[in-house]
């Protein structure tokens, strides 16, 4: 795999094979592997304190996606993250994320990259249907007779007046 320069803050990963090796994907699940060529990454100065170091060096990741063009995901996954994740997308259809947390640019990488893991996941999760069920007999019972013991505390709290 080669790197190329494409702006100078832009850097894009470029296949050198079209066999794509472990470090050319990136394994959201079993079955959902984005290829990495489908990421847009971007480097530029961290905000925030940290002396020199963070007026000299490009250490945020701004990492870009665009889940409607990706070819790692099936209609129907594509479909859920679409519907899941549609308030993070922005006009254009980019799900845009960033990651200043670290000194280095390599860890803010990574962090990135993990971030997109963790909410790819979450949004491929399919919710179990919920089965209506009745309350039993005794379940019943025993929260009537909880509310009448109530009701009977209740009462004698009361105030005795004369007339009785």
């Amino acid at each position: 795999m080669q790197r190329r320069c494409v702006a100078a803050t832009r850097w894009l990963n470029v296949a050198s094979e079209p066999d794509q090796g472990p470090r050319d994907v990136l394994i959201v699940t079993s079955s959902v592997r984005i290829p990495r060529t489908e990421l847009e990454m971007r480097a530029t100065r961290s905000g925030g304190p940290g002396g020199q170091h963070v007026n000299t060096s490009s250490t945020k990741i701004e990492l870009r996606w665009q889940p409607a063009m990706s070819v790692a995901l099936s209609d129907m996954q594509r479909a859920r993250v679409l519907t899941a994740l549609a308030s993070k997308l922005d006009t254009e259809g980019w799900l845009r994320l960033t990651a200043s947390e670290h000194r280095s640019q390599l860890q803010n990488k990574e962090a990135a990259e993990a971030r997109l893991v963790g909410l790819l996941k979450g949004a491929l999760v399919i919710p179990k249907v919920r089965r209506a069920t009745k309350p039993t007999y005794t379940s019943k019972v025993k929260r009537l007779q909880s509310k009448s013991q109530r009701s009977d505390v209740k009462q004698q709290r009361k105030r005795i007046t004369r007339d009785e």
